[in-house]
């Protein structure tokens, strides 16, 4: 008599629930080309978040994959704070040239605190305090990202394993346990400029971010 196939758990392998379900998809035509744009909606809080496909990535191993926190401030206002939003063009840019990938872009703005709570930290950080100073002084953690979302966007693209574009240690572990492999890591290539190295360096300082900065050149290129 066969012996019947087993389960995921005689396998070693964990059953995960998607915490996300896909909500709507349409073609986007962007000046970098016509990407495939998908929402999902988180199913604890109705959050929606998107996915933008390019290329065919469904079964495919070490697809590139920018894994993207909302900043508002920067991407839409101009803010030279922070170098958020050429981390997203940047991104972008390296899935067009491999000829495929997956930008993820995760509603959780200021580092899971919010808006408002961003621009209070700001207002701290214009005193002298820096980014972990600020949110500590106002009673918020470092960090409350959370990277389980965008795995479970990844499963439901049916991506096996990514390259995954970053230059932040925890994504990668994030990815990790929440079970996407990642294949290697592609440096998120950016320019540390007088507004916004200080930020660059206690990012690499204080939470081991993967920067090269040339305390000197302001204008180094932060990778």
């Amino acid at each position: 008599m066969a012996k019947p196939n087993p389960n995921p758990s005689e396998l070693g392998q964990v059953t995960r629930v998607s915490q996300v379900e896909p909500y709507a998809r349409a073609p986007l035509p962007t000046r970098r080309g016509t990407f495939e744009c998908h929402v999902f909606r988180d199913k604890r809080d109705g959050s929606e978040h998107v996915a933008m496909v390019f290329g065919e990535v469904t079964g495919g191993e070490g697809v590139p994959v920018r894994v993207h926190s909302e900043c508002l401030t920067s991407e839409v206002l101009g803010s030279l704070k922070c170098d958020c939003a050429e981390q997203l063009e940047r991104g972008l840019d390296t899935i067009v040239a491999e000829g495929r990938g997956v930008l993820v872009y995760l509603r959780q703005e200021g580092r899971g605190i919010g808006l408002g709570n961003k621009l209070r930290a700001y207002a701290l950080q214009a005193q002298g305090q820096d980014t972990y100073q600020a949110n500590r002084a106002l009673g918020l953690p470092d960090d409350l990202r959370r990277y389980d979302v965008a795995a479970d966007i990844l499963r439901s693209l049916q991506v096996r394993s990514v390259d995954l574009i970053t230059n932040n240690p925890l994504k990668i572990a994030g990815l990790v346990d929440a079970g996407i492999p990642v294949h290697r890591r592609v440096p998120a290539l950016t320019a540390a400029t007088p507004e916004n190295v200080g930020y660059l360096r206690v990012k690499r300082d204080r939470t081991g971010h993967l920067l090269e900065l040339l305390d000197s050149d302001p204008d180094a290129k932060a990778g």
